[in-house]
Protein backbone atom coordinates (compact mmCIF):
# COMPACT_ATOMS: atom_id res chain seq x y z
CA UNK A 1 0.00 0.00 0.00
CA UNK A 2 2.80 2.24 1.07
CA UNK A 3 4.02 1.71 -2.04
CA UNK A 4 1.20 2.79 -4.50
CA UNK A 5 1.29 5.61 -2.28
CA UNK A 6 4.59 7.07 -3.11
CA UNK A 7 3.49 6.35 -6.98
CA UNK A 8 0.84 8.15 -6.26
CA UNK A 9 2.11 11.55 -4.51
CA UNK A 10 4.68 11.60 -7.15
CA UNK A 11 2.17 11.27 -10.20
CA UNK A 12 -0.01 14.54 -8.23
CA UNK A 13 2.69 16.40 -7.53
CA UNK A 14 4.21 16.12 -11.14
CA UNK A 15 1.34 16.67 -13.13
CA UNK A 16 -0.13 19.75 -10.67
CA UNK A 17 3.03 21.37 -10.72
CA UNK A 18 4.55 19.77 -14.24
CA UNK A 19 7.74 19.21 -13.02
CA UNK A 20 10.07 16.01 -13.86
CA UNK A 21 9.13 12.54 -11.96
CA UNK A 22 12.74 12.58 -11.03
CA UNK A 23 12.51 15.74 -8.72
CA UNK A 24 9.67 13.89 -7.22
CA UNK A 25 11.46 11.02 -6.36
CA UNK A 26 14.65 12.54 -5.19
CA UNK A 27 12.29 14.53 -2.35
CA UNK A 28 10.79 11.74 -1.55
CA UNK A 29 14.15 10.24 -1.08
CA UNK A 30 15.26 13.26 1.08
CA UNK A 31 12.11 12.97 3.59
CA UNK A 32 12.13 9.28 4.12
CA UNK A 33 16.31 9.90 5.17
CA UNK A 34 15.42 12.59 7.17
CA UNK A 35 12.78 10.10 9.10
CA UNK A 36 15.16 7.58 9.37
CA UNK A 37 17.59 10.13 10.70
CA UNK A 38 15.39 11.10 13.12
CA UNK A 39 14.53 7.64 14.89
CA UNK A 40 18.14 7.27 16.36
CA UNK A 41 19.97 9.11 19.54
CA UNK A 42 22.87 10.35 17.81
CA UNK A 43 23.65 11.39 14.23
CA UNK A 44 24.12 9.24 11.69
CA UNK A 45 24.22 9.37 7.77
CA UNK A 46 21.27 7.07 5.70
CA UNK A 47 20.44 6.87 1.97
CA UNK A 48 17.05 5.68 0.84
CA UNK A 49 16.74 4.11 -2.82
CA UNK A 50 12.96 4.06 -4.64
CA UNK A 51 12.38 1.77 -7.46
CA UNK A 52 10.99 4.17 -10.02
CA UNK A 53 8.71 1.40 -11.17
CA UNK A 54 6.91 -0.45 -7.95
CA UNK A 55 7.25 2.32 -5.39
CA UNK A 56 9.81 -0.18 -3.34
CA UNK A 57 12.43 1.11 -1.32
CA UNK A 58 15.22 0.35 0.76
CA UNK A 59 17.61 2.09 3.60
CA UNK A 60 20.73 2.37 3.95
CA UNK A 61 23.43 3.79 6.89
CA UNK A 62 26.35 4.72 5.61
CA UNK A 63 29.82 5.39 7.49
CA UNK A 64 32.97 7.40 5.69
CA UNK A 65 36.05 4.85 5.48
CA UNK A 66 38.83 7.09 7.71
CA UNK A 67 42.14 6.60 9.40
CA UNK A 68 42.94 6.68 13.29
CA UNK A 69 43.09 9.27 14.88
CA UNK A 70 45.80 9.63 16.88
CA UNK A 71 44.85 12.34 19.27
CA UNK A 72 41.83 9.66 20.19
CA UNK A 73 43.92 6.77 20.76
CA UNK A 74 43.77 5.82 17.13
CA UNK A 75 40.18 6.14 16.88
CA UNK A 76 37.45 8.01 14.84
CA UNK A 77 35.86 11.16 15.74
CA UNK A 78 32.41 10.60 15.18
CA UNK A 79 31.61 7.10 15.73
CA UNK A 80 28.11 7.63 14.57
CA UNK A 81 29.08 8.45 11.34
CA UNK A 82 32.88 6.91 11.04
CA UNK A 83 34.75 3.26 10.47
CA UNK A 84 38.32 2.84 10.66
CA UNK A 85 39.94 2.03 7.63
CA UNK A 86 41.05 -1.57 9.16
CA UNK A 87 37.38 -2.69 10.18
CA UNK A 88 36.14 -1.34 6.77
CA UNK A 89 38.84 -4.14 5.14
CA UNK A 90 37.22 -7.01 6.54
CA UNK A 91 34.03 -7.09 4.70
CA UNK A 92 35.71 -5.47 1.68
CA UNK A 93 39.74 -5.97 1.03
CA UNK A 94 39.80 -3.13 -1.41
CA UNK A 95 38.25 -0.16 1.17
CA UNK A 96 40.57 3.00 1.15
CA UNK A 97 40.29 5.48 3.33
CA UNK A 98 37.33 8.43 1.76
CA UNK A 99 35.12 5.88 0.71
CA UNK A 100 31.72 5.25 1.99
CA UNK A 101 30.62 1.91 3.79
CA UNK A 102 26.96 0.87 3.39
CA UNK A 103 24.54 -1.69 5.24
CA UNK A 104 21.13 -2.38 4.98
CA UNK A 105 18.96 -1.24 7.79
CA UNK A 106 14.97 -1.49 8.15
CA UNK A 107 12.99 1.01 6.32
CA UNK A 108 10.47 3.42 8.07
CA UNK A 109 7.19 2.80 7.33
CA UNK A 110 5.75 6.14 4.53
CA UNK A 111 3.09 6.24 6.56
CA UNK A 112 4.38 7.13 9.45
CA UNK A 113 6.65 9.65 7.94
CA UNK A 114 6.53 13.12 9.82
CA UNK A 115 3.81 14.77 7.40
CA UNK A 116 5.40 18.14 7.69
CA UNK A 117 8.82 16.70 7.26
CA UNK A 118 7.69 14.95 3.88
CA UNK A 119 5.96 17.95 2.96
CA UNK A 120 8.94 20.47 3.52
CA UNK A 121 11.45 18.54 1.95
CA UNK A 122 8.97 17.65 -1.25
CA UNK A 123 8.22 21.29 -1.65
CA UNK A 124 11.31 22.58 -0.92
CA UNK A 125 12.83 20.23 -3.81
CA UNK A 126 10.11 21.19 -6.34
CA UNK A 127 10.27 25.11 -5.63
CA UNK A 128 13.95 24.78 -6.48
CA UNK A 129 13.17 22.60 -9.53
CA UNK A 130 10.57 25.35 -10.87
CA UNK A 131 13.37 28.11 -10.04
CA UNK A 132 15.63 26.13 -12.67
CA UNK A 133 13.01 25.88 -14.97
CA UNK A 134 11.93 29.67 -14.87
CA UNK A 135 15.91 30.26 -15.05
CA UNK A 136 16.57 27.98 -17.67
CA UNK A 137 13.18 29.50 -19.79
CA UNK A 138 14.30 33.39 -19.62
CA UNK A 139 18.31 33.08 -19.79
CA UNK A 140 17.92 33.40 -23.36
CA UNK A 141 15.69 36.62 -23.02
CA UNK A 142 18.05 38.54 -21.19
CA UNK A 143 17.44 41.40 -23.14
CA UNK A 144 14.35 41.68 -24.45
CA UNK A 145 11.19 43.62 -24.09
CA UNK A 146 8.87 41.67 -21.42
CA UNK A 147 5.32 42.47 -20.17
CA UNK A 148 3.89 41.99 -16.90
CA UNK A 149 1.05 42.99 -14.04
CA UNK A 150 2.12 45.00 -11.13
CA UNK A 151 1.73 42.20 -8.52
CA UNK A 152 3.02 44.50 -5.14
CA UNK A 153 5.10 47.23 -4.59
CA UNK A 154 7.31 47.39 -1.58
CA UNK A 155 9.50 50.68 -0.77
CA UNK A 156 9.47 51.83 -4.12
CA UNK A 157 10.35 48.28 -5.88
CA UNK A 158 7.99 46.25 -7.72
CA UNK A 159 7.51 43.12 -8.15
CA UNK A 160 5.55 41.86 -11.93
CA UNK A 161 3.57 38.55 -12.27
CA UNK A 162 4.49 37.05 -16.18
CA UNK A 163 2.18 34.92 -15.76
CA UNK A 164 2.88 31.18 -15.23
CA UNK A 165 3.98 31.62 -11.50
CA UNK A 166 6.61 33.61 -12.93
CA UNK A 167 7.34 36.75 -11.10
CA UNK A 168 9.93 39.77 -11.83
CA UNK A 169 11.63 42.41 -9.87
CA UNK A 170 11.92 45.89 -10.68
CA UNK A 171 14.66 47.16 -8.32
CA UNK A 172 13.67 51.46 -6.79
CA UNK A 173 16.95 52.83 -8.78
CA UNK A 174 15.32 50.81 -11.86
CA UNK A 175 11.98 52.49 -11.96
CA UNK A 176 11.04 55.97 -13.82
CA UNK A 177 11.31 58.39 -10.65
CA UNK A 178 8.13 59.47 -9.68
CA UNK A 179 6.59 57.10 -11.84
CA UNK A 180 3.19 56.50 -10.27
CA UNK A 181 2.35 52.48 -10.54
CA UNK A 182 -0.28 50.78 -8.72
CA UNK A 183 -1.31 47.32 -8.04
CA UNK A 184 -2.70 45.57 -11.32
CA UNK A 185 -1.33 47.89 -13.73
CA UNK A 186 0.06 46.08 -17.07
CA UNK A 187 3.79 47.37 -17.28
CA UNK A 188 6.86 47.29 -19.81
CA UNK A 189 10.27 46.71 -18.66
CA UNK A 190 13.94 45.76 -20.21
CA UNK A 191 14.91 42.24 -18.77
CA UNK A 192 18.46 42.81 -17.63
CA UNK A 193 19.47 40.23 -15.81
CA UNK A 194 18.78 36.15 -14.78
CA UNK A 195 20.49 35.11 -11.82
CA UNK A 196 19.87 31.52 -10.17
CA UNK A 197 19.18 32.47 -6.14
CA UNK A 198 18.14 30.42 -3.24
CA UNK A 199 15.96 32.85 -2.56
CA UNK A 200 14.59 36.19 -3.33
CA UNK A 201 14.09 37.32 -6.94
CA UNK A 202 15.47 35.54 -10.03
CA UNK A 203 14.36 37.74 -12.81
CA UNK A 204 15.70 41.54 -12.81
CA UNK A 205 13.87 43.96 -14.88
CA UNK A 206 14.83 47.84 -15.64
CA UNK A 207 12.35 50.95 -16.76
CA UNK A 208 15.43 53.10 -16.94
CA UNK A 209 17.93 51.46 -18.97
CA UNK A 210 18.50 52.75 -22.60
CA UNK A 211 17.29 49.71 -23.81
CA UNK A 212 14.67 49.56 -22.75
CA UNK A 213 14.10 52.88 -25.58
CA UNK A 214 15.78 51.01 -27.97
CA UNK A 215 13.11 47.81 -27.59
CA UNK A 216 9.94 50.14 -27.32
CA UNK A 217 11.00 51.70 -30.69
CA UNK A 218 11.64 48.39 -32.31
CA UNK A 219 8.26 47.37 -30.88
CA UNK A 220 6.62 50.47 -32.32
CA UNK A 221 8.78 50.87 -35.74
CA UNK A 222 8.43 48.34 -38.09
CA UNK A 223 10.71 49.49 -40.46
CA UNK A 224 13.29 48.77 -37.75
CA UNK A 225 12.08 44.62 -37.59
CA UNK A 226 12.46 44.73 -41.40
CA UNK A 227 16.29 46.20 -41.30
CA UNK A 228 15.12 49.04 -43.22
CA UNK A 229 15.96 51.48 -39.92
CA UNK A 230 18.81 50.54 -37.43
CA UNK A 231 18.81 52.04 -34.32
CA UNK A 232 22.80 53.16 -33.45
CA UNK A 233 22.08 54.03 -29.54
CA UNK A 234 20.25 55.81 -27.40
CA UNK A 235 20.78 57.91 -23.67
CA UNK A 236 18.09 58.50 -21.22
CA UNK A 237 17.15 60.68 -18.09
CA UNK A 238 14.29 58.64 -17.26
CA UNK A 239 10.86 60.15 -16.85
CA UNK A 240 12.14 63.86 -18.16
CA UNK A 241 13.85 63.21 -21.66
CA UNK A 242 15.84 60.98 -23.69
CA UNK A 243 17.36 61.07 -27.53
CA UNK A 244 17.86 57.95 -29.48
CA UNK A 245 20.06 57.77 -32.81
CA UNK A 246 18.53 56.13 -35.89
CA UNK A 247 19.91 55.46 -39.39
CA UNK A 248 17.88 54.52 -42.43
CA UNK A 249 18.80 51.67 -44.00
CA UNK A 250 17.25 52.63 -47.15
CA UNK A 251 18.16 56.18 -49.34
CA UNK A 252 14.84 56.53 -50.37
CA UNK A 253 13.40 55.95 -46.08
CA UNK A 254 13.59 58.81 -44.11
CA UNK A 255 14.22 57.53 -40.61
CA UNK A 256 13.25 59.99 -38.09
CA UNK A 257 10.15 60.52 -39.59
CA UNK A 258 9.27 57.01 -39.61
CA UNK A 259 10.10 56.65 -35.67
CA UNK A 260 7.86 59.95 -35.51
CA UNK A 261 5.31 58.34 -37.01
CA UNK A 262 1.87 60.08 -38.70
CA UNK A 263 1.48 63.19 -36.49
CA UNK A 264 4.04 61.73 -33.91
CA UNK A 265 1.84 58.61 -33.14
CA UNK A 266 4.68 56.14 -32.92
CA UNK A 267 6.73 58.64 -30.55
CA UNK A 268 4.06 59.43 -28.75
CA UNK A 269 3.24 55.87 -27.76
CA UNK A 270 6.83 55.03 -26.70
CA UNK A 271 6.72 57.98 -24.05
CA UNK A 272 3.41 57.07 -22.58
CA UNK A 273 5.02 53.77 -22.12
CA UNK A 274 7.89 56.08 -20.43
CA UNK A 275 5.40 58.17 -17.88
CA UNK A 276 5.92 61.12 -20.52
CA UNK A 277 9.51 61.05 -21.18
CA UNK A 278 10.33 63.39 -23.97
CA UNK A 279 12.23 61.79 -27.05
CA UNK A 280 14.57 63.00 -29.55
CA UNK A 281 15.32 61.48 -32.65
CA UNK A 282 18.65 61.69 -33.96
CA UNK A 283 19.60 61.73 -37.33
CA UNK A 284 22.90 59.79 -37.08
CA UNK A 285 26.16 60.21 -38.76
CA UNK A 286 29.10 58.53 -39.57
CA UNK A 287 30.89 62.11 -39.14
CA UNK A 288 32.16 62.35 -35.53
CA UNK A 289 31.76 66.04 -35.19
CA UNK A 290 28.34 65.92 -37.73
CA UNK A 291 26.96 63.45 -35.14
CA UNK A 292 27.42 65.68 -32.22
CA UNK A 293 25.80 68.47 -33.99
CA UNK A 294 22.66 66.59 -34.29
CA UNK A 295 22.54 65.00 -30.93
CA UNK A 296 23.02 68.40 -30.04
CA UNK A 297 19.74 69.23 -31.35
CA UNK A 298 17.61 71.68 -31.22
CA UNK A 299 20.71 73.90 -30.05
CA UNK A 300 22.46 75.37 -33.07
CA UNK A 301 26.49 75.01 -33.06
CA UNK A 302 28.36 77.74 -34.61
CA UNK A 303 31.91 75.94 -34.52
CA UNK A 304 33.37 72.39 -33.21
CA UNK A 305 37.17 72.21 -31.93
CA UNK A 306 37.76 68.12 -31.71
CA UNK A 307 40.15 66.98 -29.04
CA UNK A 308 40.96 63.48 -30.46
CA UNK A 309 43.72 62.60 -27.27
CA UNK A 310 40.85 63.43 -25.11
CA UNK A 311 38.43 62.29 -27.06
CA UNK A 312 36.56 65.60 -26.45
CA UNK A 313 35.25 68.82 -28.32
CA UNK A 314 34.40 72.35 -27.83
CA UNK A 315 31.08 73.55 -28.76
CA UNK A 316 30.66 77.00 -29.48
CA UNK A 317 26.97 78.36 -29.39
CA UNK A 318 25.46 81.89 -29.95
CA UNK A 319 24.66 83.29 -26.27
CA UNK A 320 21.08 83.33 -26.93
CA UNK A 321 21.49 79.91 -27.69
CA UNK A 322 23.51 78.71 -24.66
CA UNK A 323 20.77 77.46 -22.23
CA UNK A 324 19.30 75.61 -24.80
CA UNK A 325 22.37 73.53 -25.19
CA UNK A 326 23.38 73.25 -22.06
CA UNK A 327 19.65 71.89 -20.90
CA UNK A 328 17.99 72.54 -17.84
CA UNK A 329 20.67 71.34 -15.06
CA UNK A 330 23.10 70.32 -17.43
CA UNK A 331 20.68 67.60 -19.37
CA UNK A 332 21.04 68.13 -23.33
CA UNK A 333 24.71 68.37 -23.56
CA UNK A 334 25.05 65.01 -20.58
CA UNK A 335 22.35 63.17 -23.08
CA UNK A 336 24.16 63.84 -26.11
CA UNK A 337 27.76 63.17 -24.59
CA UNK A 338 26.28 60.05 -23.60
CA UNK A 339 24.55 59.08 -26.77
CA UNK A 340 27.85 59.99 -28.75
CA UNK A 341 30.84 58.70 -26.35
CA UNK A 342 32.53 62.14 -26.92
CA UNK A 343 32.94 64.37 -23.91
CA UNK A 344 31.24 67.69 -25.04
CA UNK A 345 31.58 71.36 -23.53
CA UNK A 346 29.71 74.27 -24.16
CA UNK A 347 31.16 77.37 -24.67
CA UNK A 348 29.85 80.90 -25.44
CA UNK A 349 30.94 81.77 -29.62
CA UNK A 350 32.04 85.03 -28.60
CA UNK A 351 34.09 84.30 -25.49
CA UNK A 352 35.49 81.15 -27.93
CA UNK A 353 36.39 83.64 -30.58
CA UNK A 354 38.33 86.13 -28.12
CA UNK A 355 39.97 83.17 -26.75
CA UNK A 356 40.49 81.40 -30.64
CA UNK A 357 41.85 84.91 -31.37
CA UNK A 358 44.44 85.25 -28.63
CA UNK A 359 45.67 81.51 -28.68
CA UNK A 360 46.41 82.63 -32.29
CA UNK A 361 48.27 85.80 -31.79
CA UNK A 362 50.24 83.65 -29.02
CA UNK A 363 51.20 80.82 -31.50
CA UNK A 364 52.30 83.75 -34.35
CA UNK A 365 54.19 85.37 -31.70
CA UNK A 366 55.89 82.43 -30.74
CA UNK A 367 56.42 81.52 -34.27
CA UNK A 368 57.73 85.02 -34.75
CA UNK A 369 59.84 84.45 -32.03
CA UNK A 370 61.72 81.07 -32.85
CA UNK A 371 62.00 80.69 -36.77
CA UNK A 372 62.40 84.39 -37.03
CA UNK A 373 59.82 85.15 -39.94
CA UNK A 374 57.76 88.17 -40.25
CA UNK A 375 54.26 88.30 -39.38
CA UNK A 376 53.01 88.04 -41.86
CA UNK A 377 54.29 84.72 -42.91
CA UNK A 378 53.67 83.42 -39.06
CA UNK A 379 49.84 84.04 -39.09
CA UNK A 380 49.41 82.25 -42.64
CA UNK A 381 50.85 79.54 -40.71
CA UNK A 382 48.34 79.33 -37.94
CA UNK A 383 45.63 80.44 -40.53
CA UNK A 384 46.13 76.64 -42.52
CA UNK A 385 46.46 75.17 -39.04
CA UNK A 386 49.96 75.24 -37.50
CA UNK A 387 49.87 75.08 -33.47
CA UNK A 388 53.64 73.62 -32.81
CA UNK A 389 57.01 74.21 -34.34
CA UNK A 390 57.09 70.09 -34.71
CA UNK A 391 54.19 70.42 -37.20
CA UNK A 392 56.34 72.76 -39.07
CA UNK A 393 59.69 70.39 -38.74
CA UNK A 394 58.25 67.11 -39.94
CA UNK A 395 54.70 67.51 -41.78
CA UNK A 396 55.43 66.32 -45.48
CA UNK A 397 57.05 69.49 -48.29
CA UNK A 398 53.73 68.70 -50.31
CA UNK A 399 51.22 69.92 -47.91
CA UNK A 400 53.55 72.71 -47.10
CA UNK A 401 53.40 73.95 -51.12
CA UNK A 402 49.85 73.78 -51.14
CA UNK A 403 49.83 77.10 -48.95
CA UNK A 404 49.45 80.17 -51.27
CA UNK A 405 52.11 82.31 -51.43
CA UNK A 406 54.81 79.52 -50.68
CA UNK A 407 57.33 77.99 -52.75
CA UNK A 408 59.76 74.97 -52.43
CA UNK A 409 62.76 77.37 -50.88
CA UNK A 410 60.51 79.19 -47.98
CA UNK A 411 59.01 75.84 -47.30
CA UNK A 412 62.61 74.32 -46.97
CA UNK A 413 64.10 77.31 -45.04
CA UNK A 414 60.84 77.21 -42.31
CA UNK A 415 61.54 72.94 -42.13
CA UNK A 416 65.05 73.81 -41.96
CA UNK A 417 64.60 76.39 -39.36
CA UNK A 418 62.23 74.86 -37.23
CA UNK A 419 64.24 71.21 -37.16
CA UNK A 420 67.53 73.81 -35.63
CA UNK A 421 65.13 75.14 -32.81
CA UNK A 422 64.19 71.61 -31.89
CA UNK A 423 67.83 70.29 -31.99
CA UNK A 424 68.85 73.08 -29.43
CA UNK A 425 65.88 73.17 -27.32
CA UNK A 426 66.84 68.98 -27.02
CA UNK A 427 70.72 70.09 -26.03
CA UNK A 428 69.49 72.47 -23.81
CA UNK A 429 67.15 70.09 -22.17
CA UNK A 430 70.09 67.42 -21.62
CA UNK A 431 72.67 69.59 -20.51
CA UNK A 432 69.74 71.06 -17.60
CA UNK A 433 69.60 67.30 -16.77
CA UNK A 434 73.56 66.56 -16.68
CA UNK A 435 74.29 69.69 -14.97
CA UNK A 436 71.54 70.05 -12.68
CA UNK A 437 72.97 68.14 -9.17
CA UNK A 438 70.78 67.75 -5.85
CA UNK A 439 72.40 70.02 -3.16
CA UNK A 440 73.57 68.08 0.04
CA UNK A 441 70.58 68.94 1.99
CA UNK A 442 68.17 67.34 -0.42
CA UNK A 443 69.99 63.81 -1.02
CA UNK A 444 69.79 63.62 2.85
CA UNK A 445 66.62 64.47 3.71
CA UNK A 446 64.50 62.16 5.50
CA UNK A 447 62.53 60.28 3.19
CA UNK A 448 64.37 61.01 0.37
CA UNK A 449 66.26 58.93 -1.83
CA UNK A 450 69.30 59.73 -4.82
CA UNK A 451 66.87 58.39 -7.68
CA UNK A 452 63.95 60.79 -6.27
CA UNK A 453 66.71 63.57 -5.53
CA UNK A 454 68.24 63.51 -9.28
CA UNK A 455 64.92 63.28 -10.79
CA UNK A 456 63.55 66.32 -8.59
CA UNK A 457 67.28 67.98 -9.79
CA UNK A 458 66.65 67.81 -13.14
CA UNK A 459 63.19 69.22 -12.95
CA UNK A 460 64.74 72.50 -11.33
CA UNK A 461 64.37 71.38 -7.44
CA UNK A 462 67.56 71.75 -6.17
CA UNK A 463 67.48 72.52 -2.68
CA UNK A 464 65.15 71.81 0.36
CA UNK A 465 63.82 75.43 0.02
CA UNK A 466 63.14 74.70 -3.64
CA UNK A 467 60.89 71.47 -2.52
CA UNK A 468 59.49 73.14 0.39
CA UNK A 469 58.01 75.72 -2.40
CA UNK A 470 56.25 73.25 -4.21
CA UNK A 471 52.95 72.19 -3.66
CA UNK A 472 51.20 68.33 -3.65
CA UNK A 473 50.27 68.50 -7.36
CA UNK A 474 53.39 69.87 -8.27
CA UNK A 475 55.15 66.46 -7.34
CA UNK A 476 52.14 63.92 -8.18
CA UNK A 477 53.88 63.75 -12.02
CA UNK A 478 56.79 62.03 -10.20
CA UNK A 479 57.22 58.71 -10.44
CA UNK A 480 56.05 56.21 -8.03
CA UNK A 481 54.46 59.28 -5.85
CA UNK A 482 51.51 59.11 -4.52
CA UNK A 483 49.56 62.13 -2.44
CA UNK A 484 50.57 60.52 0.79
CA UNK A 485 54.82 60.93 -0.19
CA UNK A 486 54.31 63.62 -2.02
CA UNK A 487 53.23 65.99 1.36
CA UNK A 488 55.61 64.11 4.30
CA UNK A 489 58.07 65.39 1.84
CA UNK A 490 57.01 68.97 1.65
CA UNK A 491 56.15 68.91 4.86
CA UNK A 492 59.91 67.46 6.02
CA UNK A 493 61.46 69.94 3.61
CA UNK A 494 59.46 72.84 5.03
CA UNK A 495 60.53 72.05 8.90
CA UNK A 496 63.47 74.63 8.68
CA UNK A 497 61.25 77.47 8.18
CA UNK A 498 58.82 76.49 11.64
CA UNK A 499 61.97 76.08 13.32
CA UNK A 500 63.60 79.98 12.13
CA UNK A 501 59.62 81.26 13.20
CA UNK A 502 60.05 79.98 16.52
CA UNK A 503 63.45 81.17 16.75
CA UNK A 504 62.26 84.63 16.12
Amino acid sequence: MANKEILLVVDVFSNEKAIDKEVVFQAMESALEMATVKRYANPIKARVEIDRKTGDYKTYRLWDVVAPNSEINGDVEFPGTQILIDVAKFDNPNAEVGDVVEEEIESVEFGRIAAQTAKQVIIHKIREAERKKIVDAYKSRVGELITGVVKRIEKGSVYLDLGGHVEAYIAKEDMIPREAVRVGDRIRGYLKDVRSEPRGPQLFVSRTAPELLIALFRLEVPEVSEGLISLMGAARDPGSRAKIAVKSNDPRLDPVGACVGMRGSRVQSVSNELAGERVDIILWNPNEAQYVINAMSPAEIQSIVVDEDKHSMDLAVGTDNLSQAIGRGGQNVRLATQLTGWELNVIDASKAEANSEAEAVKIKDMFVRELDVDDDIAMTLVEVGFNTIEEIAYVPVSEMLEIEGFDEELVNELRSRAKDVLLISAIAAEEKIETNEPAQDLLEMEGMDDDLAYELASRGIITMDDLAEQSIDDLLSLPEMDEDRAAKLIMKAREPWFSEEKGE
